[in-house]
């Protein structure tokens, strides 16, 4: 079964572009889960980085794809403007312009077109975290200009008609990839993926360690009532600030699989975790 990572851009304390009480992550969020209908009715597998709101960030979302696994990383946005009505158009955003990873971005594109956006184009953007840092092929969609009033028109009243478009994009490129033989990595021969695609090794003299992380906050206080209450129940626990979050993580296993126990036992305890190797 083909398995997708589908990721609603921002969310939580990160809004997003805003325009009029227009929040991003809210168009995003709504979107993502009705092309995850769209996709798990077609036989797909979907796993979302987010279904609530919620804030993590572009790394933890990239780290989430990479301990699950999957064919496909697609990332929802919502493009914006200096001025509104400045421009308008859907626009997909990819790591390089090779691979299956801009076969489905143009088939996106196209989808999108028959709605009744204009079709920006497919853009290079090895700079985006979500694209450098995850071990699949990965797109990025701009889902019209938020601030532009036509294309407001078009996510709101023809929303249905937008989910299944990229949903569309992303079956017809699944179908073909069934089609071509490619191998467990995901990715066809000479597709080089994404920065970290194809499960790229650590440095010589370096070792990966897995930690399970518990909790992100931008307020300190918060993070270390996470804290305390771990290490009284006698969990490895520590703090670190990293990206302007402080976060509260357990462990630091060498091997994935201890990892993954602890994380179970957190999760039986009632923790809200993920895996990292940050």
């Amino acid at each position: 079964m083909a398995k997708v990572i589908l990721d609603a851009g921002h969310g939580g304390a990160e809004p997003g572009a805003v325009f009029d009480g227009r929040r991003e992550k809210d168009d995003n969020l709504r979107l993502v889960l009705a092309i995850g209908d769209i996709l798990e009715d077609n036989g797909v597998e979907v796993v979302y980085t987010r279904t609530e709101d919620v804030y993590d960030t572009p790394l933890q979302k990239a780290q989430i794809a990479n301990v699950e696994g999957g064919d496909f990383f697609l990332s929802i946005h919502r493009n914006s403007s200096p001025e509104a009505d400045q421009y308008s158009g859907v626009q997909s955003l990819v790591y390089d312009l090779s691979g299956e990873k801009v076969a489905m971005a143009e088939a996106i594109n196209e989808e999108l077109a028959e709605v009744g956006f204009r079709d920006l184009g497919v853009i290079e953007r090895p700079d985006l975290i979500v694209h450098k840092r995850t071990q699949m092929p990965a797109v990025l969609v701009e889902a019209g200009f938020i601030n532009t009033e036509a294309d407001n028109q078009l996510f709101d009243e023809r929303f249905d008609a937008v989910a299944e478009a990229i949903a569309g994009g992303i079956l017809s490129t699944l179908e073909k990839k069934e089609g071509a033989g490619f191998g467990e990595s995901g990715l066809a021969p000479g597709d080089p993926g994404n920065g970290m695609a194809g499960g790229a090794s650590e440095p010589a003299g370096t070792q990966r360690l897995y930690r399970v992380q518990t909790g992100a906050f931008r307020d300190r206080a918060y993070a270390e009532d996470l804290l305390y209450r771990l290490l009284q129940q006698n969990y490895p626990a520590f703090l670190l600030y990293d990206d302007g979050l402080y976060k509260v993580q357990v462990g630091a296993f060498a091997r994935l699989e201890n990892a993954i126990q602890m994380e179970s036992a957190l999760r039986r305890a009632g923790y809200s975790t993920f895996i990292t190797t940050e």
